[in-house]
């Protein structure tokens, strides 16, 4: 009798995500468009502080913003009142943005037009962390109302992140939210990353996420 062997084939089931990924990646740097993904839990505050960016910096950037959500146009009609374009795509039971959604809305903006392009992800600390969108940066929201554990609860989300945005903290005493513990567990989770604490609502703090959009150091 022969020995059963035992062929281990791997394979990278995301090769195909990167192809296009790295394809998206040419096409904003050929127009020099800055996409930024954002990636939170849901109502962590994305549009919020989308809206409040795009009206703070209209003056001073070309932007736009592709929208993901599961169903709906809600918020890429919130975001198109500030006057920016904003393209909805409908994931419907995906739970993520992946590089071909963004690929196949590419078209519908003119990225010679623009200096930033926002990807507003799917509110999701889970799938989104293994789809890279041809981004030039990730941010990855928190907000005060959730938890201070949630980058030990996620940490390939925030491991993955370019820099963690914690929303709401207009909201932190009423909530009896830990700053220094939160802070804590972000750096567990992603050693060294710069955070960035401000409330949309206030304007506390938006100057240096702003800096972030621009693509200065944080």
């Amino acid at each position: 009798m022969t020995t059963p062997r035992i062929v281990t084939v791997r394979q990278h089931i995301l090769k195909s995500n990167d192809h296009t990924a790295a394809q998206n990646r040419s096409a904003f740097a050929a127009a020099g468009v800055r996409a930024i993904n954002l990636a939170s839990s849901p109502g962590a505050g994305k549009t919020a502080l989308l809206e409040r960016t795009l009206r703070d910096l209209s003056a001073h950037l070309r932007m736009a913003v592709a929208v993901g959500d599961l169903a709906t146009e809600n918020d890429a009609a919130r975001l198109r009142q500030q006057g920016a374009q904003a393209e909805q795509i409908v994931t419907g039971t995906v739970c993520h943005l992946d590089a071909a959604m963004v690929q196949a809305v590419l078209p519908r903006f003119d990225l010679r037009d623009l200096d930033v392009l926002f990807l507003e992800n799917v509110g999701n600390l889970v799938c989104p962390s293994s789809y890279d969108l041809g981004e030039a940066a990730r941010a990855v929201l928190i907000s005060t109302t959730e938890g201070e554990d949630k980058p030990l609860k996620y940490p390939t989300m925030f491991n993955t992140a370019d820099v963690v945005v914690i929303t709401k903290m207009d909201l932190a005493d009423a909530v009896g939210f830990d700053r220094d513990l939160c802070r804590e567990a972000i750096d567990r989770a992603r050693p060294g990353v710069p955070v960035i604490e401000l409330s949309s609502r206030s304007g506390a703090g938006l100057d240096a996420w702003f800096a972030f959009v621009r693509g200065e150091p944080t």
